[in-house]
C-alpha cells in the first residue's frame, strides 16, 4: 500500500472513531450531554487522536528510518572499490536508487512483471535502453553490480512498505478500540484532548529551534572538512579570491566580506532615511485617505520578484549612473558597481523598513502624545523626542531585517554589481558579495570534496555568524534604550 493509501485509511478510521466515540459517550448517559463530564466532540477528538497520533508517528519514523537501514544493507553488498570513500558511495548509491525507480516505472508501464525484474541481468538486456524508455536517464552503462544491488534494494523497499502498513494500520485500530472503549461519562476527555494539543504546540514551538541547529551543524560540519583542506588563515586573511577547480586556488574572503558589507551599507544609507521618514509621515501626519492610498502603494514593491529588481538595475539605474556620474566624474566606465545594487537593494527594503515602522509607531499609546502636546511641545518635537524613542525596538527591528535581507540578496547583486572580487573604495566599480560566490561554487558538476565547492559552506558559516552578531547588536541597542523608559 502507497503511502498516500495508507494516509486515507488512517483518515478514515480517525473519522469512524470520531463518530463513534461520541455515540459511545452520549449513549453511555442516555443521550443527556450534562451528564458528560466534557462536551461530545472531546471524546470524539480523543478517539480520533488516539488513532492519528501512534499511527501518523509511526508512519513518518518509518519513513525516516527505512531508507537509511535499506541503503546500508544495500551498500554493504556491494564490491569495495565502488563504496570505497563517502564520494563514491553516494554516487554509486544514486545510480542504484535511479536503477530501482526505473525497474518500477517499468513494472508500472507494463514493459516488466514484477518477476522478469527480479530476473534481469545485464546480458539479456540492455538495461540502459530499458531504462531510457520509462524516462530514467544514467550517466553510462549500468553495471552488473548496481543492477543486483537495485533489484535488492527494491525486495527489501517493497518489503519495508509492506511492513510499514501493517504496523501503522495495526496502531491505527488498536487506537479506535482504545479511544471508543474510554469514552464514557466520567472519563475526562476534555483534559486529555488539551494534553495532546499542548504537546504538539510545543513539537510545533520546537521545529525553528530543530532547525536552526540542524543548519547551524550542517554548515560548521562541511567548514571543518573545508578547514582540514584549506589552511584557515588564508581564507580569512587572505586579499585574493580566485577559485580554481584544477587546484591552486586562492580562497580569500576578505574582498567578499567588503562587497558585501559595501553594497548592504549603501543600501542602507537609501532605504533607512526614506522608509522611516515615509513611515512618520503616514502615522503622524497623514490624513486617512492619503494613508490609505500611499501604504498599499508603498508595500506593492515588496511583492516585485527579486529578479525584475534586478532588471531595473541592469538596464535603468546602471547606465543612468554610468552616464551621469561614473563617466563624467572619471570613477568608471561600468554599469555594473556597488552603487547600481545598493540603490535597487535599497529601494526593495523601504517597505520593510515602512511599513514596520509605521505599525511600531501606531502603537506607541496615545497617552504619550497627549502628555507631550500637553506640555506644550510641537508635534514635530513630540515625534523626534518622544515617538521615536519608544518605538526604537521596534524600527531596530525593522532596519535589522532590511540588513538582513540586503546582506542575503543575490539576483539584484549579479545583475547590478557584478561578480568581481575586490577591495575598493569606488562606489562605481563592480564588486561581489558572500552570497553570488556561495551560488557560484555550488553550481554546475561540483566535486563537493573539493575545497573550492567546500569554500560555499564556509562562506555561509561565516554569513550566519555576521547575521548572529547583527542581531545581538540590536539586541543591546534595544536593551539600553528600554531601560530609560521603564
Amino acid at each position: 500500500m502507497s503511502v498516500l493509501a495508507t494516509l486515507a485509511a488512517i483518515a478514515v478510521l480517525a473519522l469512524a472513531a470520531w463518530f463513534l466515540a461520541r455515540q459511545r459517550a452520549l449513549a453511555s448517559v442516555q443521550g443527556n450531554p450534562r451528564l458528560l463530564h466534557s462536551l461530545p466532540a472531546y471524546y470524539g477528538w480523543y478517539a480520533a487522536l488516539s488513532v492519528l497520533v501512534p499511527a501518523l508517528s509511526a508512519l513518518v519514523l518509518w519513513l525516516i528510518v527505512q531508507p537509511v537501514l535499506v541503503e546500508s544493507r544495500v551498500s554493504a553488498t556491494l564490491p569495495a572499490a565502488m563504496v570505497a570513500d563517502a564520494t563514491s558511495a553516494e554516487l554509486t548509491m544514486a545510480d542504484v536508487r535511479r536503477v530501482a525507480g526505473g525497474l518500477d516505472a517499468a513494472i508500472a508501464q507494463g514493459l516488466l512483471s514484477g518477476e522478469a525484474a527480479t530476473r534481469l541481468s545485464t546480458g539479456d538486456t540492455d538495461v540502459r535502453d530499458l531504462l531510457a524508455s520509462v524516462g530514467v536517464a544514467l550517466g553510462g552503462e549500468v553495471s552488473p553490480e548496481v543492477l543486483t544491488a537495485a533489484q535488492d534494494y527494491r525486495t527489501q523497499s517493497h518489503w519495508g512498505a509492506a511492513g510499514r502498513t501493517v504496523l501503522v494500520l495495526a496502531l491505527a485500530v488498536l487506537g479506535l478500540f482504545r479511544g471508543v472503549t474510554r469514552a464514557h461519562g466520567d472519563f475526562r476527555a476534555r483534559n486529555r484532548v488539551e494534553r495532546v494539543i499542548l504537546a504538539l504546540l510545543i513539537a510545533a514551538s520546537s521545529i525553528a529551534i530543530l532547525t536552526t541547529v540542524g543548519i547551524v551543524w550542517s554548515m560548521v560540519s562541511e567548514t571543518l572538512d573545508f578547514f582540514s583542506e584549506y589552511p584557515i588563515q588564508d581564507f580569512f586573511f587572505s586579499l585574493t579570491w580566485s577559485p580554481n577547480f584544477r587546484g591552486g586556488s586562492d580562497l580569500g574572503i576578505l574582498p567578499l566580506i567588503w562587497g558585501t558589507m559595501y553594497i548592504t551599507l549603501v543600501s542602507m544609507l537609501v532605504a533607512i532615511p526614506i522608509g522611516l521618514f515615509a513611515a512618520i509621515y503616514l502615522a503622524e501626519y497623514a490624513s486617512k485617505p492619503v494613508r490609505n492610498w500611499v501604504k498599499p502603494l508603498i508595500e506593492i514593491i515588496a511583492g516585485i520578484p527579486t529578479v525584475v529588481f534586478g532588471i531595473f538595475a541592469l538596464v535603468t539605474v546602471g547606465p543612468f549612473l554610468r552616464d551621469w556620474f561614473a563617466a563624467p566624474l572619471g570613477l568608471g566606465n561600468s554599469g555594473s558597481s556597488v552603487m547600481t545594487a545598493g540603490i535597487v537593494i535599497g529601494i526593495l527594503n523601504i517597505p520593510f523598513i515602512s511599513s514596520l515602522s509605521d505599525d511600531i509607531i501606531n502603537a506607541v499609546p496615545q497617552s504619550l502624545r497627549d502628555g507631550s502636546l500637553g506640555l506644550g511641545a510641537t508635534r514635530s518635537e513630540t515625534v523626534k523626542q518622544v515617538i521615536l524613542p519608544a518605538a526604537l525596538p521596534g524600527i531596530v527591528g525593522a532596519i535589522l531585517m532590511a540588513a538582513s535581507r540586503a546582506i542575503g540578496e543575490t539576483m539584484i547583486v549579479v545583475m547590478g554589481a557584478g561578480a568581481a572580487a575586490k577591495l575598493s573604495l569606488n562606489p562605481f566599480e563592480a564588486m561581489t558579495t558572500m552570497t553570488v560566490k556561495i551560488v557560484g561554487q555550488l553550481t554546475g558538476d561540483t566535486d563537493f570534496a573539493a575545497p573550492e565547492t567546500l569554500v560555499a559552506f564556509a562562506l555561509g558559516m561565516t554569513l550566519f555568524v555576521i547575521t548572529l552578531g547583527l542581531n545581538i547588536f540590536a539586541l543591546w541597542i534595544v536593551r539600553t534604550y528600554r531601560e530609560q523608559y521603564e
